[in-house]
């Protein structure tokens, strides 16, 4: 039982050598780059939902924190089409690997702090000290901000890989629980197949939002350092 219902979340091989990558690499396929001058239907959604959301989480960077955009932009399509890649049958969703989440976590938490103590290091070593604190509370206060910022990244890859994870858990249950009642119950069966689907559309739901939260946490951590 546990085999089955972790299986999902193995590193798939073939032939003995992982393929992790070329997982990777497919959604990028989704996005072509349009040749035309005018686009079609897709292309045209596409472009208009990236500029959307790029407007709003760009309007509180400076001049400095703009020049991140493109790397936003590619974090938000690349979390967003791997995780709704990872709800069609017989696929592997790479965002369920924490090893994966931290990778992409880390380095771009990394980049903002040190972008942060380059340009603006007074202000980036107060945050370690707030305003007004009481002598004898200085050591602890810093020992705890440094223990938070350090944390930051962990929380990212976490928060992803624990939402992920959750409801690709609960579908395999309830679709195992639906096949095993149909024998047994119809009636229950059929209850059972409506939560799985509202629940395969509100899976739908939290695979765009999660993307749209961890880049969004991602360009707060910037305007912090910016």
């Amino acid at each position: 039982m546990n085999e089955n219902l972790f299986a999902s979340f193995a590193t798939p091989t073939m032939m003995g050598l992982p393929i992790v990558l070329l997982i990777i690499m497919l959604p990028s396929l989704l996005f072509p780059t349009p040749k035309r001058m005018i686009t079609n239907r897709m292309v045209s959604i596409q472009q208009w939902l990236i500029n959307m959301i790029m407007k709003q989480m760009m309007n509180i960077h400076n001049h400095k924190g703009r020049t991140w955009t493109l790397m936003l932009i590619s974090l938000i399509t690349f979390i967003g089409t791997t995780n709704l890649l990872g709800l069609l049958p017989h696929t592997f969703t790479p965002t369920t690997q924490l090893s994966m989440n931290l990778g992409m976590a880390i380095p771009l938490w990394a980049g903002a702090v040190v972008t942060g103590f380059r340009h603006k290091t007074k202000a980036s070593l107060a945050h370690f000290l707030p305003q007004g604190t009481p002598i004898p509370l200085i050591p602890m206060l810093i020992i705890i901000e440094t223990i938070s910022l350090f944390i930051q990244p962990m929380a990212l890859a976490v928060r992803l890989t624990a939402n992920i994870t959750a409801g690709h858990l609960l579908i395999h249950l309830i679709g195992g629980a639906t096949l095993a009642l149909m024998s047994i119950s119809p009636t229950t069966a059929s209850i059972t197949f409506i939560i799985l689907v509202l629940l395969t559309i509100l899976e739908f739901a939290v695979a765009l939002i999660q993307a749209y939260v961890f880049t969004l946490l991602v360009s707060l951590y910037l305007h912090d350092n910016t």
